[in-house]
């Protein structure tokens, strides 16, 4: 499959959860399930992380982006809820993916991160400019050619790449370790809860293109 492959971003005060991750500033946000192309879009389990249940229960119920959630587990210290989010929530996702389809969704250091698949580049650019029309402060950081992108660096972002080869080199895989995530945020320049969420994100993509690839693997039926 061909197409343009973006990630882009805006901020949590303009999208969603700005008033929560004002008041936890250290709280991280992985969308579990993500539908969303030519104006028909879910986004409702998501995964938080980075501070107590019950600040952050009591954080989005006071959060004008979120219309209502549920806790529906935890795992250590995540938690997993169900969310229904506002109608200017909807409608950014609506505008940003009217002509792409959402492959991930993130939100971290008060920043919303979105992988689009485009059918081109021309695509992107007029999703680009309608939500800037639009009043959204939209920004890419990086465009790919999908084909490309599937061989290459396994997948990895370049700044995945970068913070696993100083991961390896720092001794962080070592047991026992010389390094941890302060250690490689110091290095980076970016906080540590950015290089967890970094690592954690570079080892699912290792590990769902591995185990993709089709090597004596068969997946399990979901």
């Amino acid at each position: 499959m061909r197409g343009t492959k973006a990630e882009m971003q805006v901020s949590a005060e303009e999208f969603a959860l700005g008033e929560t991750v004002r008041k936890l500033p250290e709280l991280s946000v992985e969308i579990e399930r993500v539908v969303a192309h030519g104006g028909e879009w879910a986004m409702p389990f998501a995964w938080m992380f980075g501070h107590e249940q019950d600040a952050v229960a009591a954080t989005l119920a006071d959060d004008p982006s979120v219309d209502g959630f549920d806790l529906v587990a935890t795992v250590g210290d995540e938690q997993f809820y169900r969310v229904e989010w506002s109608e200017e929530v909807e409608s950014f996702v609506e505008n940003a993916t009217a002509e792409g389809i959402v492959l991930d969704v993130w939100a971290t250091e008060q920043q919303w991160n979105f992988r689009v698949l485009f059918p081109d580049r021309e695509s992107l650019s007029r999703t680009y400019d309608q939500c800037r029309d639009a009043g959204w402060g939209l920004a890419i950081s990086t465009i790919s050619q999908f084909c490309d992108a599937r061989q290459s660096r396994f997948g990895l972002t370049d700044e995945q790449q970068r913070t696993l080869a100083l991961a390896l080199q720092s001794g962080y895989y070592d047991v026992p370790r010389n390094a941890d995530t302060m250690v490689l945020a110091d290095e980076l320049g970016i906080s540590h809860q950015a290089v967890s969420e970094r690592m954690r994100r570079a080892h699912e993509t290792l590990v769902e293109n591995t185990l993709s690839s089709g090597r004596g693997f068969d997946a399990p039926v979901m």
